[in-house]
């Protein structure tokens, strides 16, 4: 080959490989292109979604695993405080731990200590320094909980609910004064603010904040929350979300509860209707200041039962002539007998005018999921409801059945639970305007952590 021919191969290779590589280099742009396109592409798509659909997606979705790495980095931040509830019948703390997330910086709750003392705060009205060493033992528990280093960064407080408003003014002070005097020689931290007496209005809205917040449904979607009914022994509290009109025109009812993603309108009332509260007006009716007294709704085997209630003990007996009786058939191995009975039709006759004297059934709560709690749970899994480890969910009906079939017994050993069943029917139907087949839920924790009003007054107090 000649040196001629060699040059123009040389020539015509090296002309051809540029154009080569030029192609290879636009098929790589054009595919990066493409990929930018889609990656925007996505990105609006899901943008849009949120957008659309934010109220769908729970608060707390994709905050957990970003947490733990957090965690495990050495960013998470613990958060505390003390909660001491004066409640009628005993009185709690709850030690709360907190963290807060690393992409917002809400609280997410991890763990909290829970003790309780009997009787109440309000049991020693008369002598208030006892009532403050009961308390005393309490906190001891919870500086054991949480490490001594955040002791004077931990707020605490105590609220007082209705055994205390419903003592003398001068009685619940001397109580409230004697809390605060203790309160400054402790290492924690508080102020003038720190004790006082809660509003039923407050009880119920922390109430519910605290069950939607650990069914984590609190996401600015008030339709996505659940009602809370708390029965405790001087009052009842009844709250849910408002959405309707017939809730949202009575605004003396409507107040705005705190969430992870902004306040959320609810409906509250809190009625003189504790458990307590109503035993007390019942077996006393008609027999003012007396403390033997004789009731339609106790069982005529009990004679003088002691029944103490806001620092006064009551004798309590059944009727002792004119009362019904039920015939239990004998059998080879048990002798036939006649056994004395409750009415359960009058009983229930007199706490349906009680009841009704003091509540109005609001219309929108039974388009609600319910969960009840308190003495609503306490006596479901006494007369074997629901299970105490796991709770569960019952129909309105149920209580009354219950209450029905424990009239129906000469049961020494719960004298009282013929009435304090049949109270609870009675305020749920009657009182609530539920229907007999509406669901009820009962437990007393939800993924481990105690249901108290004590969780959403400390996440109050912790953001306000």
């Amino acid at each position: 080959m000649s040196n001629s021919e060699l040059r123009k191969r040389k020539n015509k290779e090296h002309n051809e490989k540029p154009k080569t590589n030029k192609k290879r280099k636009d098929k790589t742009v054009t595919s990066i292109q493409t990929s930018l396109l889609c990656l925007i592409l996505s990105g609006t798509i899901l943008t849009v979604f949120i957008i659309l659909y934010t109220d769908q997606i729970p608060w707390h979705i994709g905050h957990r695993a970003l947490d733990s790495i957090a965690k495990k980095l050495g960013y998470h931040k613990p958060v505390h405080a003390v909660v001491m509830d004066a409640g009628s019948t005993g009185s709690r703390v709850l030690a709360f731990t907190f963290h807060e997330s690393y992409l917002d910086g809400h609280l997410v709750l991890d763990k909290e200590l829970f003790e309780y003392t009997k009787p109440g705060l309000s049991s020693f009205a008369k002598d208030p320094q006892k009532g403050v060493a009961t308390l005393q033992g309490l906190l001891e528990k919870a500086k054991d909980e949480i490490p001594q280093e955040y002791w004077s960064k931990t707020p605490l407080i105590l609220k007082a609910t209705a055994g205390l408003r419903l003592l003398p003014a001068n009685q619940a002070e001397g109580l409230l004064q004697s809390v605060k005097d203790y309160f400054k020689t402790v290492p924690f931290l508080t102020n003038d603010a720190s004790v006082e007496i809660m509003d039923g209005v407050d009880e119920g809205i922390f109430s519910w904040f605290t069950v939607n917040f650990l069914l984590e449904k609190i996401n600015g979607n008030a339709a996505n929350t659940v009602a809370a009914l708390d029965l405790g022994g001087g009052s009842t509290q009844i709250t849910f979300s408002a959405i309707t009109p017939a809730s949202l025109k009575q605004t003396e009812y409507i107040h705005q509860a705190a969430s992870p993603r902004g306040p959320i309108p609810v409906f509250t009332q809190s009625l003189p209707l504790g458990l307590m509260a109503a035993r007390h007006a019942i077996v006393t009716l008609d027999q003012p200041n007396k403390t033997n007294v004789i009731s339609q709704c106790v069982n005529p085997i009990i004679k003088n039962k002691k029944f103490s209630y806001h620092g006064t003990d009551y004798f309590v007996s059944g009727l002792q002539e004119g009362y019904p009786t039920s015939n239990i058939k004998g059998s080879d191995i048990q002798v036939g007998e006649v056994v004395p009975v409750v009415s359960f039709y009058n009983c229930s006759e007199i706490i349906m005018k009680y009841v009704k004297s003091k509540a109005k059934p609001p219309e929108e709560l039974p388009l609600k999921n319910i969960f009840a709690f308190s003495y609503y749970f306490d006596r479901a899994t006494e007369v074997g409801l629901i299970d105490e480890k796991t709770g569960g969910q019952i129909r309105v009906k149920d209580f009354k059945k219950a209450a029905e079939k424990s009239c129906h017994e000469a049961n020494a050993e719960q004298p009282f639970m013929c009435f304090d069943l049949t109270f609870i029917w009675v305020l749920l139907e009657k009182g609530l305007g539920l229907q007999e087949n509406t669901k009820i839920y009962l437990y007393k924790k939800i993924d481990g952590h105690e249901i108290s009003w004590a969780l959403g007054a400390a996440y109050d107090l912790l953001r306000g």
